[in-house]
């Protein structure tokens, strides 16, 4: 995929069931082209979650991976069909290759400004900062100074509550977990309270 097609918000699932991923994308329904969704690779059954929700939704929605901490962890979910893969730690220069090789979105993780230039160096799509929260909104105008513009993503701990500010300061994307949902709407799968909050998080950006 071309990396002008990957929408702003990304929201993380982890640890749900199956039934309760359906739920959320179901939830998505008219709002396809501002989410992705990531199944997290240390979430049981993973890849063959992430092969089921591609099967369902995967012609309307981009389904990715996530925590992907290990080359296997790599292949194994674009072998299931993820379209991006995403992680809370940097990647080895043969893992963007091989992602690049697959036409596979790569979002890898860091913190400081000699991981981002060495990640960019290598390749990298996005460069996910994390945890955002930690080192605040502020920070990501700061590290463009003096690497200039680059595509950064805004994950841990945001909310509907202060993804503004992330946008405000030079994030071009926010990956969201836990705060883009009320967890009894998870757990009922409610669909409709769902889809509410995924329009509170695109009012607020």
């Amino acid at each position: 995929m071309k990396i002008e097609d990957y929408p702003k918000f990304t929201i993380i699932m982890r640890g749900y069931s199956f039934e309760e991923d359906r739920a959320i994308l179901s939830a998505m329904k008219g709002l396809e082209n501002q989410f992705a969704v990531e199944v997290t690779m240390n979430t049981p059954g993973a890849a063959g979650t992430i092969k089921r929700l591609n099967d369902e939704f995967g012609k309307k929605l981009i389904i990715g991976a996530g925590t992907v901490l290990s080359f296997e962890d790599e292949i194994e979910a674009i072998d299931a069909g993820a379209k991006f893969a995403l992680s809370a730690c940097t990647f080895t220069k043969p893992m963007i290759e091989y992602a690049k090789k697959r036409g596979v979105i790569t979002v890898p993780g860091m913190m400081t400004p000699s991981e981002v230039l060495q990640q960019l160096r290598y390749g990298a799509d996005i460069i996910k900062i994390f945890p955002a929260t930690t080192v605040g909104p502020k920070y990501f105008k700061d590290i463009q100074g003096p690497l200039n513009h680059i595509r950064l993503m805004a994950v841990g701990g945001i909310s509907k509550n202060n993804v503004h500010q992330f946008f405000e300061n030079g994030a071009d994307y926010a990956g969201i977990g836990s705060g883009a949902f009320n967890k009894e709407d998870i757990q009922k799968k409610n669909i409709n309270n769902l889809h509410e909050s995924l329009l509170e998080l695109i009012k607020e950006a």
